[in-house]
């Protein structure tokens, strides 16, 4: 079990580094960028409303916006939130405390979660136990938990199978539902030898690689 026993500042700092695995936290100036944590749908007269809860993988070419177009597909009205800074980990949203209020209103039918590639013991383990924190506000909002996997950076590689199966467990554990984008994209570079899901950092996903991590959270939540 993790022990907050320690200056809060530093641990959050220590996190954000950690559950990134030491990968590329700052954005290409060539990728499309949204951070703007306090623009809000309009959450009423929505099929479903989403939370997204994560760092630059999220907000990098704006994915609640390709989640929603996406959705329009499957003829349903989605709206969103979105709370992500470049680098954090789930303990630093959880810390931050605004991930709780948000929850607490009751808005939203899922929350999903991300954080960095999370393959070594300490991105493991605040992957499991503060998702579990946020799974369990979930229940009490009537709201459903959500992993979104992600990737490692092209110079991390050979780390991908230790993502997937960290983000697989913690989604197990936690009864979550799993968004297996990580996967999906390790698929296609198997089979084609393509890694034009990533941008031009070798990090950050180039807009395909968003619209993929979009069709794999929509045929997820919405079977």
């Amino acid at each position: 079990m993790i022990k907050l026993n320690i200056v809060i500042v530093f641990f959050s700092c220590l996190s954000s580094f950690a559950c990134s695995d030491a990968q590329p936290e700052i954005n290409n100036g060539n990728l499309s960028i949204t951070n703007n944590p306090s623009v809000t749908d309009d959450l009423s007269n929505t099929d479903y409303n989403i939370l997204f809860v994560g760092n630059s993988l999220t907000y990098t070419n704006n994915l609640p916006e390709l989640v929603k177009k996406e959705a329009k597909l499957k003829d349903l009205v989605i709206g969103t939130k979105m709370i992500a800074a470049g680098g954090y980990a789930i303990l630093d949203h959880w810390v931050d405390g605004e991930v709780q209020k948000q929850i607490a209103s009751k808005q939203f039918d899922f929350v999903i979660l991300q954080q960095g590639p999370s393959s070594q013991a300490y991105g493991r383990e605040v992957l499991i136990e503060y998702g579990k924190k946020i799974r369990d506000l979930c229940i009490e909002n009537d709201a459903k938990l959500s992993y979104f996997m992600v990737w490692p950076s092209l110079d991390y590689y050979e780390t991908f199978a230790g993502v997937i199966k960290n983000y697989q467990d913690a989604a197990t554990i936690n009864e979550a539902i799993l968004c297996p984008v990580g996967k999906a994209w390790k698929q296609h570079f198997d089979l084609t030898g393509d890694f034009n899901y990533y941008g031009p950092d070798g990090f950050h996903p180039s807009l395909r690689g968003s619209q993929v991590a979009a069709e794999v959270i929509v045929a997820s939540l919405f079977p």
